[in-house]
């Protein structure tokens, strides 16, 4: 199977970062390798990161620095060109991977060698009834979520590409100096222009945080723009559904919901983002220990092999 890397850009993320380089290290399959690529952050970020370095000298854990120039589209590009995998997975500091996510985009590229770009629904963590959310994401990301006539749009907190396909596109991402654009959506029509298959699979799963609908509607509206002005800058492509509207829709409602869920986590003492794949996690733990141990010699067996060595 085709092995993964993965890039987490992150700025002043030190609430999130040790939580979701957690999830990406406990992994039915491991990643090639996990690079954090910080950019000029004032908190404590980096400190968190290379805590977590020392605390797990096993995981295969690169911290990187992007000091050049601020911004998420310069720190990402800098973190996916020093990638050494054969599929750059990319993904935000505040999200949490199910613990297949590795094992299920190795596979997505690996069975399907036309596909040059990959990604999947998505789960609010901080949200009440967070895997009613994710069906519903589900429902909605594969059928509205598209560009050209069908094809699949990259969403930033999910995606993977093959790192050849980035190697063709590196050059030709736009930079978006004014900062009024879609990042990911950019890099899916990079992709498509190019002829370059982009895949979706309702597998490939991660969590996120909401915490865009705590932002003022203006902040908010702003945001939505970025669809527009995203498609604006790339005239040779077409969509025919606005995810715009139905976010907009959905906005005053997960706005007011958002800050009291919040509440609730606090007071029950939650870390939503640790409890975001627990069930799963507790189960790759159990069968880690199953094949501990099964490795484990009983004494008898100990005993035998030494006294074997020493005859």
């Amino acid at each position: 199977m085709l092995n993964v890397s993965i890039v987490i850009p992150a700025w002043n993320e030190e609430e999130r970062i040790n939580d979701c380089l957690l999830n990406a290290t406990r992994q039915t399959v491991m990643p090639h390798e996990v690079i954090v690529v910080d950019n000029r952050s004032t908190d404590s970020t980096v400190a968190v990161v290379e805590q977590f370095m020392k605390d797990h000298p096993q995981a295969p854990v690169r911290l990187l620095h992007q000091d050049e120039e601020q911004g998420l589209i310069p720190t990402r590009d800098y973190g996916l060109n020093h990638a050494t995998g054969d599929i750059l997975g990319r993904f935000d500091a505040d999200c949490m991977i199910r613990s297949d996510w590795v094992e299920v985009v190795s596979g997505i590229f690996t069975e399907d060698p036309e596909a040059m770009g990959a990604t999947g629904p998505v789960m609010y963590y901080d949200l009440p009834s967070r895997h009613f959310g994710l069906r519903g994401d589900n429902f909605t990301r594969k059928r509205i979520y598209k560009a050209d006539g069908g094809q699949p749009l990259l969403f930033g907190s999910n995606m993977a590409v093959r790192a050849s396909a980035w190697r063709e596109i590196c050059d030709e991402v736009c930079r978006d100096k004014a900062d009024v654009m879609h990042e990911d959506i950019d890099i899916s029509l990079h992709l498509l222009g190019k002829d370059l298959k982009t895949v979706y699979c309702p597998r490939m799963i991660a969590g996120i945080s909401a915490r865009r609908m705590d932002t003022s509607l203006t902040s908010f509206n702003n945001y939505m723009r970025r669809f527009k002005n995203t498609f604006d800058a790339h005239p040779q492509h077409s969509r025919k559904h606005k995810p715009e509207i139905l976010l907009t829709a959905l906005y005053p409602v997960m706005h007011l919901l958002y800050p009291v869920w919040q509440k609730v986590l606090d007071t029950a003492d939650i870390n939503p983002a640790e409890a975001a794949w627990i069930n799963e996690q507790m189960e790759l733990a159990e069968q880690e220990g199953r094949e501990w141990y099964d490795d484990t010699p009983t004494d008898e067996e100990w005993s035998e092999k030494h006294e074997d060595s020493n005859d």
